[in-house]
């Protein structure tokens, strides 16, 4: 029992042994006495359980705040100790689950339904390979695999915010209406009418799939152990994290792919300015004022661009000398809040002369200039025959994806800048 319950019983069980006594008309020495001692011990404990109340507050806070986070912390402790090699070998030989991969695989299939065995996003990011049979390393020597190379995530370094989801569609209400204000033209004149509040819906829907296919050999399994499960993980998280990269910025809308910001330039309300001439910090500056105007940005340290390889190598041999010889990528990576370069979410330089674009992003208000909504863990399902002959394991991991963009007004996108 608490402290400051049991001394509050006390508390009434003294006021009410003072009420009998006080109603005595001629108390006697000892019920003078006894009436003078419950009076003390009645103020001595109002100090205690003042002091009681404060000590339990801040065990209630601490408890509390135990309580907030215990969920989130069990969750990714036992994601944690998810091994992948318990997946492979559980569609491969029919192996059962054990400990906590089991676990987790439990709580996914109860949050939605899998064809295969369901592995969660957060599993890629704990341990990091290479999923042929070439790459598997020989028993007898200790080195380590040599991954594939993967462009970095520029949808993160542009601010891009990633969403789990569980299942059903999101939707992000975005005011369109303007407060109208206006002078009093006169004494008794109104002032601006009042405008309608109103709003549009930017949903994200599970509609598009993305899927990746690996091939694992029989000697690839009995010889690498844990180095294996490691690769698994590196590889896949790298061709997820590519692809979905190319699809937030490249994604045609067609064909299963999501709609990504560039092609959707005019869906999105995005606004895109033909440059037409050599590559420049002018340009690029002109796009900058754009947003300034447009309330996205209070300043060009706030925008970050989107720029390929091959606009920072032509930038970077411009040498101006009216800007105290400095060159025009310089200018441009000086009052920038950022430069992202990808040959990954960009298309290559076309036309002649060569021209490319580039896509300025800012998140205004801390909302982030696009959403990217992921459905549930991904499904890994086991092809049980196409390698069968061999004895490999064929996979394919599945995840469902979008894209959407809250405001059009915090991108733009700049085209027709001349690289040659």
């Amino acid at each position: 029992m608490l402290t400051s319950v049991t001394i509050a019983r006390r508390q009434s069980e003294i006021r009410q042994a003072l009420s009998t006594l006080a109603g005595k008309p001629t108390p006697t020495e000892d019920e003078t006495r006894q009436m003078e001692q419950l009076d003390g011990e009645y103020r001595q404990n109002e100090t205690r359980y003042r002091a009681a109340l404060i000590a339990e507050d801040t065990e209630r806070r601490e408890a509390g705040a135990d309580l907030e986070t215990r969920s989130g912390r069990e969750w990714s402790e036992m994601v944690a100790g998810y091994e992948l090699r318990q997946v492979v070998r559980a569609l491969e030989e029919g192996r059962a689950l054990s400990g906590r991969t089991a676990e987790v695989v439990a709580e996914l299939r109860n949050a939605g339904g899998y064809r295969g065995v369901p592995v969660p996003l957060m599993a890629l990011e704990q341990r990091a390979g290479e999923t042929v049979a070439s790459g598997t390393p020989d028993p007898l020597q200790t080195r380590p695999i040599i991954d594939r190379l993967f462009p970095a995530s520029v949808a993160a370094q542009m601010g891009v915010q990633l969403i789990t989801i569980g299942s059903g569609a999101v939707e992000w209400p975005v005011t369109t209406s303007a407060v109208s204000a206006g002078w009093a033209d006169g004494e008794l004149a109104n002032v601006a009418g009042p405008t309608a509040y109103a709003t549009t819906d930017k949903a994200l829907k599970p509609e598009q799939t993305l899927g990746i296919h690996m091939r694992i050999s029989r000697k690839a399994m009995l010889q690498s152990g844990d180095a294996l499960e490691a690769a698994i993980r590196r590889d896949m998280s790298g061709t997820m994290s590519a692809e979905l990269d190319k699809a937030i910025f490249r994604g045609t809308g067609a064909n299963g792919q999501p709609l990504g910001l560039i092609p959707g330039v005019s869906t999105y309300g995005i606004t895109s300015t033909a440059v037409g001439a050599a590559a420049s910090w002018a340009a690029i500056r002109a796009a900058v004022v754009r947003f300034m105007t447009a309330n996205a940005a209070a300043g060009p340290g706030e925008v970050k661009a989107l720029i390929r390889p091959e606009l920072w190598s032509y930038l970077d041999g411009i040498l101006v000398s009216d800007s105290g010889f400095k060159f025009e990528f310089d200018r441009l990576k000086e009052n920038l809040g950022g430069i992202v370069m990808s040959s990954n979410a960009l298309a290559a330089p076309s036309g002649s002369p060569l021209a490319t674009s580039a896509l300025l992003a800012t998140s205004a208000g801390g909302v982030a200039p696009a959403f990217v909504g992921l459905w549930g863990a991904f499904d890994l399902i086991r092809d049980p025959y196409s390698d069968a002959q061999s004895g490999g394991v064929r996979l394919t991991a599945l995840t469902t994806a979008d894209v959407t963009v809250a405001r059009g007004a915090q991108l733009e996108l700049v085209t027709g800048l001349q690289v040659a």
